[in-house]
């Protein structure tokens, strides 16, 4: 019989690891209120309260900034569905319990921030962004097949990806305002993944063969949560080519960070399908690598005659 935990048993055996992680969590989280991000001197009524309807020479935005605001906002907003899934996997009770809500209740901040400040601001059409919103928090957020530490291990990547596109985002604002409220909500994003990547190192340790397998098929299998939004390839793309998320950064700044913490490919306790996995693991690191050089490159030839041309237009 496999000495190796069940899923159900390893999430009981991390219970005091969650524990020391949500005590260390609750230290280190400093209180902030979305009201303080949102300029509300800016504000003024609409057309049904006999004001103006919001019109696109109001927003000080650029497409690409509205694009990126856009995307991240709609994916804070399925917060019910992220609920429903961590709270089904976790469970309610005890520390898992306890992290459920805290998390949940820090996440809530997110989207009632963006959206105040995008509306007050008039940055971005309000009635295409409620129409949106409605489209996508109906159709949800469904995690498929995955196991309780799968979705450990998917949301230590994730919480990553997203402090990258807020703080990301932020600048490409062009709006101090903006980058200050994204830099905030980038911070939460930053202490959550830190849990989380502190439960998967503790799994490591428990069940090193099984973890792998976790992170090799959510690392090669990744995708944003986002990723069932309408729209989200053709604004995926938009953000890619500006530079604020694309593979180069996923490479860099999300997937090695993490790997290199838990010491994937210097660790000597894998054997069997935990070997196999990492081997896969790194076979795909290479290609993903090579991948990503060649969007960088294909993006800065493009840069190049797009400068080239406009320069010939301004002589």
């Amino acid at each position: 019989m496999s000495s190796i935990p069940t899923d159900t048993a390893l999430l009981h055996d991390l219970e005091p690891v969650v524990a020391e992680n949500l005590e260390r969590h609750l230290k280190l989280a400093k209180e902030w209120h979305p009201h303080d991000y949102v300029p509300w001197s800016e504000g003024r009524d609409f057309a049904f309260l006999g004001g103006q309807d919001w019109a696109a020479e109001q927003s000080r935005l650029d497409p690409v900034a509205k694009v990126a605001m856009i995307t991240n906002l709609l994916t804070e907003d399925n917060l019910p569905s992220y609920h429903r899934e961590i709270a089904t996997q976790f469970g309610q009770d005890g520390a898992w319990g306890t992290w459920v809500g805290r998390w949940t209740a820090e996440e809530g901040r997110h989207a009632i921030a963006l959206r105040d400040y995008l509306v007050v601001t008039r940055g971005v059409d309000p009635v295409e962004l409620e129409r949106a919103r409605m489209g996508y928090m109906t159709a949800g957020y469904d995690s498929g097949d995955k196991s309780a530490l799968d979705a450990v291990v998917y949301v230590s990547f994730q919480e990553l990806a997203t402090r990258v596109s807020h703080r990301n985002t932020g600048k490409a604002t062009g709006c101090p305002i903006a980058e200050q409220l994204l830099s905030r909500i980038a911070t939460d994003e930053n202490l959550h993944m830190v849990f989380y990547r502190n439960i998967v190192a503790a799994a490591l340790d428990r069940a090193p063969d099984e973890t792998m397998k976790s992170i090799a098929n959510e690392v090669m299998n990744f995708e944003m949560p986002g990723a069932t939004m309408a729209g989200f390839t053709r604004s995926a793309v938009t953000i890619a080519k500006a530079g604020i998320y694309d593979q180069r950064l996923h490479h860099d700044e999300v997937i090695m960070p993490i790997l290199r913490h838990w010491d994937i490919f210097e660790r000597e306790d894998f054997s069997g399908d935990g070997s196999r996995a990492r081997d896969e693991l790194a076979v795909f690191l290479k290609g993903l690598d090579e991948q990503a050089s060649r969007f960088v490159d294909r993006r800065e030839q493009q840069r190049a005659r797009v400068a080239a041309r406009d320069g010939s237009r301004s002589a």
